[in-house]
């Protein structure tokens, strides 16, 4: 561990432009380049040759703009660009991203980022051109759109600062100019007509003949062959922007109490936007609520972009400013500290629809809502520095917080609700039913003895349950935990451990802390019996496969123990792999058809299909042939189940010995045929319960019927009074005949 510490930390001091240039090959990005010339300036740039010839220049989009994903953490991809400011080349080297780890290739990503390669950025840069834009990957929007926009922002950003050598700026002064700040003196409340009217509140209106023509103007056929329905003349979406950190503005939207509350937690400069919207369109959508980010809009200032996340969001119930409208939806956005927006100049609000195209395949148009502080709000006070060096701070503080996120630092502190618990409240309704499921599953196991006597009941039960858990919380709620959150969890204490990283998953959270409770009382059964939905994907199409008399084999004893330890190799082999590369190790995780079945439901490359229905059509004959044998989660939960308090399980003295009932009929070959149970194996299906208490399969509770039986027989009244159906007549100890029952009322013959 302390070696792969130490590891974790070289390889981190040594993430920088050089670093990532050798993971790449100079013609990736020129043709004709054969070699890399040294790493020059700040932020880094190296030039591309060919012989002594300059061909170019790659950099890291992450140094020049702001590049963090879905994940929180930065995508790194290295840009191929020419003097003349035209993108050569593409190469992402490094990401965190969930999504495309867990299952949306990473071919399609790159797929719809390389469509920027050629574009001409340097038109781009002059404002001759409009900025360009990605292909929309479905599953996979904030992913997409992150890297395509750091890539635009960062090539317009180099080009303008003069160091290709063919595209300065020409319109950049040296020159001092005045400086502007807000002017505090300036508070007055004015109402809702006044601040529309002069700009402080900007609106964007858009009806249903805007969207559908924005959508044919993109040339996407598919796109423009599904216009929205309803009148033409129906509002889609009526939004509105504002600076409410501005005095007069603030007080006027949120009253003097909820400005001094805002005022109390924002750090010197910060700023907060208030974002209001009524009509069909939602500019939240409900991404932030299963991930955090909100994917439908985006604050653009020059070269730096934010897209806002839960731990920047506060819903609002009504603005209080005289004459405003009632609003559905109401945010405060506060712009992170390590973003800063100047509010002196000029910034948009990037508004983002997408259009479903295809099963997988999205359309996207954009719509900008530009805002300027009106003068009224400003103050002027002497020169200070160039444009330049004044954009600088900006300029480097995406790269700076990027690097900070990747290297565990905690954001500075806020007054501002724990991101984690945004989360959580926002996802109640599936917490609440996660709960009452895990709930359900403690009754069912500590009432276990009442259950399996009814073995209808029992049957019943589990099947229901364990559909409950493939559909809902499999395909539905996607909480279906891998191998790779043992891994991510053991990275984390290496490398910098945060609870608020796990809490941001509530249903994953609660399964694992549920998992964790349940391997002191009964060991790994609890997970792999009953919570994994592709565990009860299997069971079920095996339950199916015997009611349609597939035959169903068993494994011989030799081999099957021998099989045993495959799966146990497997999560070493993962385990050790993180140890070196997490990323790699998650890529090796793909053994796992967790993903392809369960997560994508199939849809997904033919390959992955074919591999998931193998595993699949096996269990049709061994009853969970993937948990038996080839499951590195259910090897990495054995482990730690040995720790378990409780032995819940009952045996007879003859079980193994000379019974093998149990053994025979275990579902998944749990019980050595010396009678005991292998914990590390055992689902708990409760199979071998339910033969305990049946006494008409169980050769021991046979045999305790029978004598119970007996000495209820013995014990009647009949019995005792002399009367049966038939009286044995004994002569020495030896019957010699029988002979009808002689009624109570004459004399009885003697024996």
């Amino acid at each position: 561990m302390v070696l792969a510490a130490l590891a974790s930390c070289t390889a981190f001091a040594a993430n920088n432009l050089a670093t990532y240039l050798s993971k790449a090959a100079p013609s990736h990005f020129f043709p004709s380049a054969d070699r890399f010339g040294p790493v020059q300036g700040d932020p880094p740039i190296a030039p591309v040759y060919q012989s002594d010839k300059l061909l170019g220049f790659v950099y890291l989009n992450s140094d020049f703009a702001n590049a963090v994903g879905y994940s929180g953490k930065p995508i790194h991809t290295l840009v191929g660009i020419d003097p003349k400011g035209i993108l050569t080349g593409l190469k992402l080297v490094e990401h965190k991203e969930p999504i495309v780890l867990v299952g949306i290739p990473e071919k399609r990503i790159l797929e719809a980022v390389n469509k920027l390669i050629g574009a001409d950025l340097g038109s781009v840069a002059r404002g001759a051109a409009p900025a360009p834009q990605v292909d929309i990957v479905s599953g996979a929007t904030v992913t997409v759109l992150v890297i395509g926009d750091s890539i635009v922002r960062s090539a317009t950003k180099l080009i303008r600062s003069g160091r290709l050598g063919a595209q300065a700026n020409p319109a950049a002064s040296t020159v001092p100019r005045v400086s502007r700040t807000i002017d505090p003196a300036k508070s007055e409340i004015r109402d809702w007509q006044s601040l529309v009217g002069d700009g402080s509140v900007k609106r964007l209106l858009l009806s249903v003949a805007d969207v559908n023509k924005a959508f044919e103007k993109t040339g996407n056929a598919a796109a423009a062959a599904r216009p929205e329905e309803g009148d033409p003349d129906e509002t889609f979406i009526d939004l509105y922007v504002a600076d409410v950190a501005v005095p007069t503005i603030g007080r006027s939207l949120l009253g003097d109490d909820g400005y001094n509350r805002l005022v109390g937690r924002l750090k010197p400069g910060q700023q907060t936007l208030v974002v209001a919207g009524s009509g069909r369109y939602s500019f939240k959508g409900a991404a932030y609520v299963r991930g955090g980010i909100f994917d439908r809009v985006e604050l653009i200032q020059e070269t730096n972009s934010v897209r806002f996340r839960d731990r920047d969001h506060t819903r609002l119930g009504n603005l209080v400013a005289e004459g405003a409208p009632d609003f559905p939806e109401i945010a405060l956005f506060t712009v992170p500290p390590e973003l800063p927006l100047d509010p002196t100049e000029p910034w948009v609000l990037q508004l983002l629809m997408q259009r479903v195209v295809g099963a997988r395949d999205k359309a996207l148009v954009t719509f900008d809502l530009g805002y300027t502080l009106p003068e009224t709000y400003l103050k002027r006070e002497a020169p200070l520095q160039p444009p330049a060096t004044a954009a600088a701070p900006l300029a480097k503080s995406a790269p700076l917080a990027a690097e900070r996120r990747e290297a565990g630092t905690p954001p500075p502190a806020t007054d501002e609700e724990p991101l984690w618990m945004r989360i959580w409240r926002g996802d109640v309704v599936k917490i609440g039913m996660t709960v009452a499921a895990l709930g359900a599953l403690t009754l069912i196991f500590f009432f276990q003895n009442f259950l399996v006597r009814r073995p209808a009941i029992y049957v019943w039960v589990r099947r229901s349950y364990l559909l409950f858990i493939l559909v809902w919380l499999g395909w539905y709620a996607n909480a279906q935990l891998s191998v790779v959150n043992v891994l991510t969890f053991v990275n984390s204490l290496l490398t910098g451990f945060s609870w608020e990283y796990f809490l941001a998953a509530p249903l994953i959270f609660i399964l694992w802390a549920s998992i964790a409770a349940g391997l002191l009382f009964w060991g790994r059964g609890p997970f792999c019996g009953w919570l994994c939905p592709f565990g009860a994907l299997q069971e079920l199409l095996n339950n199916v496969a015997q009611a349609l008399k597939v035959p169903q084999f068993n494994v011989p004893w030799g081999l099957h123990e021998r099989l045993w330890p495959i799966k146990y190799i497997i999560f070493l082999g993962l385990f050790g792999m993180s140890l070196y590369s997490t990323a790699f190790a998650e890529q090796l995780a793909e053994v796992e058809p967790f993903k392809t079945s369960i997560i994508l439901k199939f849809a997904r490359e033919w390959p992955f299909v074919l591999y998931a229905l193998t595993l699949l059509a096996a269990g049709l004959f061994v009853e969970r042939f993937f948990c038996r044998y080839m499951c590195p989660l259910g090897a990495a939960l054995a482990i730690p189940g040995r720790i378990r308090m409780f032995e819940w399980l009952r045996r007879w003295p003859e079980c193994g010995s000379p019974c093998q009932r149990c053994a025979k009929e275990c579902p998944v070959q749990a019980i050595h045929p010396d009678g005991h149970i292998n914990v590390n194996e055992c689902i708990y299906c409760m199979h071998c319960q339910e033969l305990y208490f049946d006494d008409h399969r169980c050769p021991h509770m046979i045999q305790v019927r029978l004598k119970r039986e007996k000495r209820e027989a013995l014990s009647s009244p009949s019995m005792r009074s002399g009367k049966g159906p038939n009286t044995v007549i004994t002569a020495g100890g030896k019957p010699v005949g029988s002979q009808p029952a002689v009624p109570s009322h004459h004399p009885q013959p003697e024996a």
